[in-house]
């Protein structure tokens, strides 16, 4: 269909309301990707963190076992029965070294 004969008829007003229309849902389609590209970022950056907190966790105990072993003290028993397991790359690392 050429656009003159769609203009004549449906009216300039309704085909100008048409195209806008579609000019603004390009234009949001556009904002939303660059939106979800935003948020992959964020969410990279924030299980990154997840991962580095557990691993810290985990080192922090480690040492603190190590002190109290070394200073003849008992470890705190209820600490180290409540440390989680640690995940990374959906395995499971049951080690306490």
């Amino acid at each position: 269909m050429d656009i003159f004969t769609f203009i004549a008829e449906v009216g300039a007003p309704i085909a100008g309301a048409l195209i806008a229309g579609a000019f603004v849902f390009i234009i949001m389609k556009q904002i939303m990707n660059g939106v979800v590209a935003q948020v992959k970022t964020l969410e990279g950056f924030a299980k990154s963190l997840i991962t580095r907190v557990k691993t810290m966790n985990n080192d922090i105990l480690r040492l603190d076992v190590s002190v109290s072993a070394a200073l003849d003290l008992t470890p705190d028993l209820d600490r180290i029965a409540r440390a989680e397991n640690f995940i990374e790359e959906g395995t499971l690392d049951v080690r306490r070294d």
